[in-house]
């Protein structure tokens, strides 16, 4: 008996201290130089330790970013997962037909080519409904993360093909964390999302429908201050600032939109 708890105490050591070392490498990550001023600038409003803790990233995972832009969240999970786990970044085609999704793969990849030493290892996918839509290998990936993207694929009616590509792309078991503006709770989900803001139930439905079982939210990334009735819709806030000048002061003083943040499994 006092082997067992001599074991059981000793695994119970080793946890911590590996739970302790992963935390730490997730906030060099988040400190270090590879980022620019102006993303870590909005920590105040991402939260990224507690948002990458509440989808229980760790090193070792292989990781799926879906549509990471220019990389806010590339910047702290290429480092991070480097050494012992594996960053695809799901990006859009070369092929893209939109101007704008060209532009964006290039200034990504430019990003990715002056930081050898951060970006290396990263492995570049496409996602471009309905052409491209295999994100990773089947059955790989340990966490798929989607920031503030949802709205973008309910415009093109691509949200269904896209969570289904997400399923595709996680180990049985495997989580997929979404952060995305929140709609009020009440008020009809326009199913085009040209405001921007989506509600929660319209979101866990599609991850639902996709084969997903929901497994917790957060309040980590709220913002009581985001009224939600602007002239631009979500992009009248920061980062955006789409009126410009306009009422500047009074939509940074707001902040960045109020967010939901949800996590699913892929049931095993």
């Amino acid at each position: 008996m006092k082997k067992f708890l001599w074991v059981l105490l000793l695994a119970i050591s080793c946890s911590s201290v590996k739970a302790a070392e992963d935390l730490s490498s997730l906030e060099s990550a988040i400190s270090g130089k590879q980022r620019s001023t102006e993303h870590k600038a909005r920590d105040s409003y991402r939260h990224p330790l507690q948002t990458l803790e509440f989808f229980d990233v760790k090193e070792n995972m292989t990781v799926v970013e879906i549509w990471p832009g220019e990389g806010w969240y590339t910047e702290i999970l290429a480092p991070y997962l480097k050494d012992k786990g594996k960053l695809y970044a799901a990006h859009f085609s070369a092929g893209a037909e939109l101007a704008y999704h060209k532009k964006g793969l290039e200034k990504f990849v430019d990003k990715m080519h002056k930081q050898p030493k951060v970006y290396d290892k990263v492995e570049l996918t496409a996602l471009e409904p309905p052409k491209s839509l295999q994100v990773a290998p089947d059955g790989s990936a340990d966490r798929v993360l989607t920031f503030r993207n949802v709205h973008n694929w309910m415009k093109n009616d691509q949200a269904s093909a896209v969570f289904k590509a997400m399923y595709k792309a996680l180990k049985p078991g495997g989580m997929l964390g979404v952060v995305e503006h929140r709609n009020n709770l009440l008020k009809p989900q326009d199913t085009k999302a040209e405001s921007g803001y989506l509600s929660e139930d319209y979101v866990i439905a599609l991850a639902r429908n996709a084969g997903f079982e929901f497994l917790g939210k957060s309040e980590i990334n709220a913002n009581s201050k985001d009224t939600k009735n602007y002239p631009e819709g979500v992009w009248t806030l920061p980062p955006s600032l789409a009126l410009k000048d306009k009422d500047r002061d009074k939509y940074l003083a707001i902040g960045e939109s109020d967010r939901m943040t949800i996590k699913f499994i892929k049931p095993e």
